[in-house]
């Protein structure tokens, strides 16, 4: 089988399948291929939208357990039925995956199911449930990303596994060892927690959360602690075995570790593998990552590529936003991304979202800047809902007032940034945000204050 597309995608993640409905709604003859049944991506497949399930379902069991009688509210024999809660999260992905498949017919795009591989100028080969050779005018590669691991870590997709097995596990684990204190490994080592796991976090860096604004990332390293988690940093892990039921950790200059289960959250790196890249001119850096310029184009001409196969945030709106402005730019020569205006949040409890950037950036940077700050503590909706703990913090530059981060650990984090993103995106000052009248109760509040405290004028702190 042979078909002519003007572009052909490989890979049906959130950035694929993003761009491929843009190309067609700019008049396109579209083709996406995709080796998963399910398309999504690992984002839906077994990254963000499972693992949110996960997170809320879990959040619930630990508050009927532990918060709900602070309220008045008696719930007797609370128990966890885990198989239910995996078919809740099953069926949300597959009711999203239904959603992307109806959206590929909607636009007309044609659909192969296997594995994409550029075979010259213009030629992807497709291998698997749907073999074809598809010639296309443009080619773009949205294959993501895979977990990484480190040497001595024997990763047998069972006891010791990535965040892939993480959240399909059959039983909870006695005890969990998490190794990496980023992101996924917070985030589900929290799922397993509040199901019942003793949890240990081994983190290389003598802090957690690397990259988060530094007073963001201490917080939450107490808040989390006073939860439950057990952090070990500074640990340098030199192997993780898995014998039966029980896995080994070992640690450089420490006592090994013996528990039943290892989730190995160390990063991830790109997917390249068997793309033909090499035989179409497409080249990458030491770490794997295509070479793209501003439009998203490899060093073959007619081969472009987003996600986080080109590196930089692996944050699935982050590809979503390059899908976009990667097709636009072929279709009309104009695209575009701010960069240092991407929000970033993590779902633990509390939530911490960022946009823009950091304390550390700026000192690094010798950018001046005045901060203001603003607890929860103090805000009447936190208190009236139990959410207390956090706070916001605005970074604007000291001689124009201009808002250049915004930094949120707190109940709702990942949805107050985007009134701070939405408000960096026009330029705005501090004191624009100041000046904004804010409803309340709400927690919005926090981010009046946290603006009006950079001129240190906050009113209720």
């Amino acid at each position: 089988m042979s078909e002519s597309f003007d572009l052909i995608v490989v890979g049906a993640g959130p950035g694929g399948y993003v761009a491929a409905i843009r190309a067609a709604q700019l008049g396109m003859k579209v083709a996406i291929i995709e080796r998963e049944q399910k398309l999504g991506g690992t984002c839906l497949r077994v990254g963000c939208i499972p693992s949110k399930a996960l997170l809320e379902t879990s959040e619930l069991f630990e508050k009927s357990k532990k918060h709900f009688a602070e309220r008045g509210l008696i719930v007797s024999d609370v128990a966890l039925d885990l198989p239910q809660m995996m078919k809740h999260k099953d069926g949300v992905v597959s009711q999203l995956d239904m959603g992307i498949q109806g959206l590929m017919k909607k636009n007309k795009i044609e659909r192969f199911f296997g594995h994409g591989r550029l075979k010259g100028k213009g030629v992807v080969e497709v291998t698997g449930n749907s073999p074809a050779t598809l010639t296309g005018k443009k080619i773009l590669i949205a294959t993501g990303s895979v977990a990484s691991s480190l040497p001595g870590i024997q990763i047998d997709g069972d006891r010791v596994g990535t965040s892939t097995e993480a959240l399909s596990w059959p039983e909870v684990p006695k005890h969990l060892v998490v190794i990496g204190a980023g992101v996924i490994g917070l985030e589900l080592g929290t799922v397993w927690r509040r199901l019942g796991a003793t949890v240990t976090v081994l983190e290389y860096l003598p802090r957690i959360l690397p990259g988060v604004d530094e007073q963001v990332a201490n917080e939450a390293k107490k808040i989390f602690e006073k939860q439950g988690l057990v952090f070990r940093l500074g640990a340098k892990v030199t192997s993780a075995t898995a014998s039966g039921a029980v896995c080994t950790v070992t640690v450089d200059g420490a006592d090994p570790i013996t528990c039943d289960r290892v989730l190995v959250a160390v990063g991830r790196k790109p997917c390249v593998e068997n793309l033909g890249l090499e035989d179409a001119g497409v080249q990458t850096d030491k770490r794997g990552f295509i070479q793209v310029n501003a439009a998203y184009q490899s060093t073959s001409p007619d081969v472009y590529a987003i996600g986080d196969v080109i590196g930089g945030a692996m944050l699935a709106h982050k590809a979503e936003e390059e899908g976009v402005a990667c097709i636009e730019r072929m279709a009309t020569g104009y695209g575009h991304i701010n960069y240092s205006n991407i929000p970033a949040v993590i779902y633990t409890q509390p939530e911490i979202a960022s946009a823009g950037a950091n304390e550390d950036a700026l000192k690094a940077a010798g950018v001046k800047y005045r901060a203001g700050k603003f607890n929860f503590a103090a805000n009447g909706r936190a208190r009236a809902a139990g959410h207390t703990e956090g706070f916001v913090k605005i970074l604007a530059d000291e001689e124009t007032d201009r808002v250049l981060g915004v930094h949120i650990i707190g109940a709702h984090a990942g949805e107050l940034i985007h009134e701070a993103a939405v408000a960096m995106e026009f330029g705005a000052s501090s004191e624009d945000i100041a000046r904004c009248c804010h409803a309340h109760p709400t927690l919005s509040e926090a981010v009046k204050e946290a603006a009006m405290a950079v001129d240190k004028r906050a009113i209720h702190s």
